[in-house]
Formats: C-alpha cells, sequence, structure tokens
C-alpha cells in the first residue's frame, strides 16, 4: 500500500491511501472466503477464532437454558394438576358462572339462532347431530377418560361418595332423549342449557319458599312451593320470552329432568374424573311456526348475578329459535 499526501491552506496534510488492486478472479474471491489457504481462515476468521466463539456461545445458551429450566421448575412446583392455584374469587373467571346453550349452528352466522323445518330430514339430522356430538359423553359414559366406571346415580339424600361422581342420565328424558331426536321431528325441539364449571363453587339456593326473588316467574314460584322439600337445594332454570311479543309465540315448555334446574348434588365441582356438567333440557311444545322467537333462559342462585343488558348477560343467555312448517 502507497501514500501520497498533498499540503493545504492550514499546513496540514491530505493523504490518499491507495490500495494494491485485486488481481484475483472471482472464483479464487468466493474460495478464499469460504478458506484461504494463504492466511489459514474460514470465511474470515483463523480456526482459533472459531473454537472461541463457539465455546462461548455454547456456554452462553447452556447457560439460559439452565435458567429455563430452573424459572420452568419453580412455576410447575407451585401448580397442581387437580385443582387450579387461584379459585373463585381470586381467580379471573370469578365467582359468577356463565350460562350457555346448545346446540349451536355451524354457521358463524347463525350461532345464536336455531332455525330448521320439522318436515326437512335433513334440518333436522343436522340439528340432532350437534347434539348428538355436545351429549356424546352423556350417552356413552365409556367414552370418558376412565370410561365411566366411578359414575353412579345420585338424588338429594344420596350424594356422590369419595372417589366417585354422579351420572347424568339423557337417555331417559322422554321426548328430550336422543332416541327420540330431541324433539325436533316433531316441531317440539329440546334446547339444552348449561351452567359453566368454576371449580370449587357451591350455589346459594333459594330453597326457602317464603323468601323468593319478586322478579321470579310466577310458574317458577308455584312450582318450588309445591316441590317435595327435599328438591329445593336446586339452581332453578327459567326461559321466557324476551319481550311480550316473543312472550305470547313461546308457548309451553316443560323442563328435564325432573327439578326445572341443576340439582345440588351436582356440585361443587372439584375436577375429579369422569365428571359431567349437570345439563337441563327445555322442550318448546309449540313454538309459533315460522317466525324468530327471541328466548332468554335464567339461572337462579343468591350467589348468581343477573344482568339482562343486551350482549353482556350475566347469569342468563339468549338465543333465537325459529321452527318452520
Amino acid at each position: 500500500m502507497s501514500v501520497r499526501g498533498k499540503q493545504v491552506q492550514n499546513g496540514t496534510y491530505e493523504f490518499d491511501y491507495m490500495r494494491v488492486p485485486d488481481t484475483r478472479t472471482r472464483w479464487k474471491i468466493f474460495r478464499d472466503g469460504i478458506y484461504n489457504p494463504d492466511e489459514g481462515t474460514y470465511c474470515g476468521h483463523p480456526p482459533k477464532k472459531w473454537g472461541m466463539t463457539v465455546i462461548f456461545y455454547a456456554c452462553f445458551y447452556a447457560g439460559l437454558a439452565i435458567l429455563f429450566t430452573i424459572c420452568m421448575k419453580g412455576m410447575l412446583a407451585t401448580l397442581s394438576d387437580e385443582k387450579p392455584k387461584w379459585t373463585l374469587s381470586s381467580s379471573l373467571i370469578g365467582t359468577n358462572p356463565g350460562l350457555g346453550f346448545r346446540p349451536i349452528s355451524d354457521n358463524s352466522d347463525e350461532r345464536s339462532l336455531i332455525w330448521y323445518s320439522a318436515s326437512n330430514a335433513t334440518e333436522v339430522r343436522k340439528w340432532t347431530r350437534l347434539l348428538d356430538n355436545f351429549l356424546e359423553h352423556y350417552i356413552d359414559s365409556s367414552l370418558l377418560p376412565n370410561g365411566g366406571r366411578n359414575q353412579q346415580i345420585c338424588n338429594y339424600t344420596m350424594p356422590a361418595k369419595d372417589g366417585n361422581v354422579c351420572a347424568v342420565d339423557v337417555n331417559n328424558w322422554g321426548p328430550c332423549s336422543p332416541s327420540q331426536q330431541y324433539g325436533f321431528n316433531n316441531s317440539a325441539p329440546c334446547i339444552f342449557i348449561k351452567l359453566n364449571r368454576i371449580y370449587g363453587w357451591v350455589p346459594e339456593y333459594y330453597n326457602d319458599t317464603q323468601d323468593l326473588p319478586a322478579e321470579m316467574p310466577d310458574e317458577l314460584v308455584k312450582y318450588i312451593r309445591g316441590a317435595d322439600a327435599s328438591w329445593l337445594n336446586t339452581v332453578w332454570v327459567s326461559c321466557h320470552g324476551d319481550n311480550p311479543h316473543d312472550s305470547e309465540s313461546i308457548g309451553p315448555l316443560n323442563y328435564f329432568p325432573k327439578g326445572h334446574g341443576f340439582p345440588g348434588f351436582y356440585y361443587p365441582y372439584q375436577n375429579t374424573a369422569g365428571y359431567l356438567s349437570p345439563v337441563v333440557a327445555v322442550q318448546f311444545l309449540r313454538p309459533t311456526r315460522n317466525q324468530i322467537i327471541n328466548v332468554e333462559c335464567r339461572a337462579w342462585a343468591k350467589n348468581i348475578k343477573y344482568t339482562s343488558v343486551k350482549g353482556e348477560k350475566k347469569g342468563a343467555v339468549h338465543f333465537e329459535l325459529m321452527v318452520d312448517e
């Protein structure tokens, strides 16, 4: 490399550096970039430097892996496979269970609408198939992870024993049974209502027949006051039309199983193997044909807060039903 300089106004020199021209061919430049035998380098660095680099990053990433493993082990040590770390009011879910319904259409534009013609076998089959899928573990308990071996028939005086769970026998719900196509083929469809699971949640029942909410439907009040005292520990369920016009069109209703709600012996939910959430089937016996009916179903317990604001319902669920001729 040669250097040339020239004097400028302030007495300093400005230097021009002139490099020896590279006369190597393109192939030699490429080859030397991979391995240069003259300098003994690989990709521009000698083997010693590459070795130090590999050792550094190996130690660096090994340290990160060890630190990550320690953090994960520490976190997992605080968790349980059987119960969540945070429950009830300490959890994000809280203590107010939501309500849901089935069947729900596969069509995202009709998520809350149940619309079919009872004379159309294809449409009937569409809705009954959705219910079959939802209830498959209820219909055949052998599909449960433990084969349903710890299920028992419960009642209000005989709750589940330790390690057992209460069965939900939807096969014997009359017109709302799978064998009866859930009433869809007879223009009297059964809609299934479920209460979302909250670990450890125990209902506070309306079991005092003289202390029932003023807004509770008269039909439900009459049922509760006429029910056997042993049946009163129930999360009651009622359905009605969302407005006066819908109330005129909804027609009479039947509830399955007997009891008008979710029996208390299914609670609390404690993640026991084979547990099935209780469900209630509401049968619409004679809904007005060819008309959309807005329906609201509500769960009744002292510790279920109710809000009827559209799009933000609490303690209730909304759906639309339309049965064509």
